[in-house]
């Protein structure tokens, strides 16, 4: 997932449903990261091993409310620490300057905040928490921050730079971080879009590098998990190792159908899966990505410890098939949602021309299941959510979360600045919609498809175009 920018409007209410029961067919997620915060709030896609799931349940029966904190920024990240303070990683609309808010647990408000150094687009949207609650990002001039919060003497917050690593030499000259994430060792893996990946330990200041085979790029997130780091490229998947002086190694190398080219509602020519962990035993006994096939994207599950394919599932066939999104997983299921023809109003510069060159955003989300003897994988179901946001699942209550964007016009497949969009659960047994909130229309309210972060309290964070949603109950 990443995301872009927009312009327009805003107006009002909605409601209803029961929530389904959590249930343990989705579990184990993935083992904890002694590097890493919470799990489900560490990082975009809940924890180290990506799986877009989380333990923490959603707002709770009752009526919902929901409250936006504008920022005046596109706010893909935001993520929840140990002491409950969220941390969201932004990029301002006027001069597209990634910067650090420290926001208000009960309120949503934004109690501090740090601007850092300009990078690329993707500059402003991958970074992670670790086990101290610092944000832990690589800055536009390719230094890698860890970045604290404290009270000051005047009783007010602060963030500050905690420490910093250059990773001078490893990150070629017009190339970028794309994503980070650290490794059992407390080591922290990072990719870079030019196709270079790398490891940096800022304890010892030592910074490794890889660079995968020419012509490929990353432009989406890394996983890690005890098995090693996953990493998707525009051509193939990885699973990488280090050596014991932090220098990656290639495990396997999967390579997938990239299709024609880009498709509408896709940021690059390829996958736009972050790798994802998953699995029944051990909860990284899979790993999965969505290829950029045409007319239809498969779902690959490989086996994480040798990528040996499992299956090749397509998706997505009720809606348009192409996804942006990392998927769901956890247990044996994956949930899969498209953003095939999402109106992005801004493209990375090297994005190149679209195939075909628009289409209309019909929506999807499809269920596959991994059979429980490892043989192959099923269907289970298939529709037309049209999901706005990178849902989550939650084990807490047994509900998918997301942000659902419905035409102005009932019935008609449109998009428009004026669209209005709900807050969405979902039931993960049969893809059916049980509960909405409404939470506005036109530019200031659209989630673009970035991901939402289940906080403490039973609260829904998630970011927006122009700022952060607070969702509760009442």
């Amino acid at each position: 997932m990443r995301f872009a920018l927009l312009s327009a409007a805003a107006l009002l209410t909605l409601v209803s449903a029961t929530p389904a029961q959590a249930t343990a067919s989705y579990a184990p997620l993935p083992p904890h990261n002694p590097y890493a915060g919470p799990d489900g709030t560490a990082t975009m896609h809940g924890d180290t091993g990506s799986s877009d799931a989380t333990p923490l349940p959603g707002p709770g029966a009752g009526s919902l409310s929901s409250h936006r904190t504008a920022l005046a920024s596109a706010c893909p990240t935001v993520l929840v620490g140990g002491d409950g303070f969220p941390v969201a990683l932004c990029t301002t609309i006027f001069g597209l300057t990634p910067t650090v808010h420290l926001l208000d647990p009960g309120s949503g408000e934004s109690l501090a905040e740090l601007p850092i150094a300009k990078g690329s687009l993707l500059g402003g949207v991958y970074a992670y928490l670790d086990d101290q609650d610092r944000l832990v990002a690589v800055d536009g001039l390719g230094t890698l921050l860890r970045i604290a919060h404290r009270r000051t003497s005047s009783g007010n917050w602060e963030l500050y730079v905690d420490s910093s690593l250059p990773l001078t030499g490893a990150v070629p000259e017009g190339d970028a971080v794309t994503g980070v994430s650290p490794d059992w060792q407390g080591r922290v893996w990072f990719a870079t879009g030019g196709g270079v990946v790398g490891t940096a330990d800022d304890r010892t200041g030592t910074v490794r590098s890889l660079t995968l085979p020419a012509g490929e790029k990353i432009a989406n997130s890394i996983s890690t998990s005890p098995l090693g780091t996953a990493v998707a490229t525009t051509h193939a998947t990885y699973l990488l190792t280090a050596g014991a002086d932090g220098t990656p190694h290639i495990a396997w190398r999967q390579a997938y159908h990239r299709g024609p080219g880009r498709k509408p509602g896709q940021l690059s020519w390829g996958t736009g899966s972050t790798p994802t962990f998953f699995g029944p035993g051990t909860g990284t006994d899979y790993l999965t990505v969505v290829d950029n096939a045409a007319p239809t994207v498969s779902l690959l599950v490989y086996r994480a410890a040798t990528g040996e394919q499992v299956c090749s599932v397509p998706v997505l066939k009720a809606g348009g098939s192409g996804s942006e999104n990392s998927p769901i997983a956890a247990g044996n299921s994956v949930f899969v949602a498209s953003t095939y023809g999402y109106p992005y109003p801004k493209l990375p510069a090297d994005a190149g021309d679209s195939v075909p060159s628009s289409a209309t955003f019909y929506g999807g989300l499809s269920r596959v299941d991994v059979r429980a003897d490892g043989s192959g994988c099923d269907l289970k179901w298939d529709n037309k959510v049209r999901s706005a946001a990178v849902p989550r699942l939650s084990t807490g209550d047994g509900l998918i979360h997301t942000v659902i964007r419905n035409p102005v016009i009932p019935g008609t497949n449109g998009t428009s600045i004026i669209d209005p969009y709900y807050y969405g659960e979902i039931d993960p047994e049969t893809g059916k919609v049980v509960r909405t909130k409404y939470l506005g229309a036109g530019f200031i309210f659209d989630t673009l498809q970035m991901a939402g972060t289940i906080a403490p309290g039973r609260t829904v964070l998630q970011g927006t175009t122009t700022g952060v949603l607070r969702i509760t109950a009442q």
